[in-house]
């Protein structure tokens, strides 16, 4: 939820960066940033901690380095889809169709044998719903932009999968370390290619890239990777929609912005999916079983 709350408060940084730069120069700058300003944690916490064995440092570091460069693969194409995307869509298709990370997520989980239970089908919809009140403004068709987000939001969801296979095998703030800088250098091949970075540009967005940089990738996806080590990965993405809900709130106390009824109520249908998502199965078992008794009592 913190993770959420990070990366709803820093789309006016992200929004103002784009404004100097183009999204693959900002993209690598951020990440660049990221990365560096989780070297100081790194060598801090592996004063406190030490490894056991040389064979389990050997282990632990191919697996590290593997989803390092998974997690900034999935992170390069998710960032640069929405980045890229929302130039030829609105801001509220784009969160929106973002956030169909919620319904994509436990539908990928499936092909890796990830069972879901009834109550997170419900909540992904009841969420999806939400955000659809909360994000969408006006009449909505498919077009270039809405596809290219609709490949982020994919991509984040294989993001989200990845880091939910590998989080709980290595140190996960090492991981996050890795991916910043596997997205940063994918980013700097696609910025000298396609763009013209110059230094008068960054130095204009150099806030933007800073709070981005620290904030939203350094401590947002840290958070994230740590978070999901114990967590479900379809709960954890109805966790992270709530990153729409505080972006509007920021946006309200900020500068402020009014809620309308709509946007009100889609906030109250994320929460209440979260919520429900986070309700024991055993709840829902105990209904599924009172209402077969009934039945089979009407029968009998």
């Amino acid at each position: 939820m913190l993770t959420a709350l990070i990366w709803g408060t820093g789309f006016v940084s992200q929004s103002i960066g784009t404004d100097y730069v183009g999204p693959c120069t900002f993209l690598a700058m951020r990440s660049y940033i990221g990365g560096i300003a989780l070297l100081p944690c790194i060598f801090f916490l592996g004063k406190i901690a030490q490894p056991d064995s040389g064979s389990a440092v050997k282990k632990d570091t191919k697996t590290l380095v593997i989803g390092g460069i998974c997690c900034g693969a999935a992170l390069f194409c998710a960032s640069i889809f929405q980045q890229i995307g929302i130039m030829y869509t609105t801001v509220g298709k784009t969160g929106f169709l973002t956030a169909l990370y919620i319904i994509i997520v436990p539908v990928l989980g499936l092909f890796f044998k990830k069972k879901v239970g009834i109550n997170i089908w419900i909540s992904a919809l009841i969420a999806v719903f939400g955000m659809y009140l909360l994000c969408v403004k006006e009449s909505f068709a498919i077009g270039q932009g809405d596809m290219l987000v609709m490949l982020c939001a994919f991509m984040f969801s294989v993001h989200i999968l990845v880091i939910d296979h590998f989080s709980p095998k290595v140190d996960c703030v090492k991981m996050s370390c890795i991916q910043f800088f596997v997205c940063a250098v994918i980013s700097t091949v696609f910025m000298f290619a396609l763009e013209t970075p110059d230094f008068a540009s960054l130095w204009s967005a150099k806030t933007a890239i800073l709070y981005s940089g620290i904030l939203s990738s350094g401590v947002g996806y840290t958070l994230q990777i740590i978070g999901q080590q114990g967590n479900d990965p379809t709960v954890s993405s109805l966790i992270l929609s709530l990153e729409s809900v505080f972006s509007m709130i920021s946006g309200w106390i900020v500068l402020h912005e009014k809620f309308s009824p709509k946007e009100a109520i889609g906030s109250l249908l994320i929460f209440a999916a979260i919520i429900l998502s986070q309700l024991p199965k055993e709840i829902f078992q105990k209904i599924s079983f009172v209402r077969e008794r009934k039945f089979c009592d009407r029968a009998g």
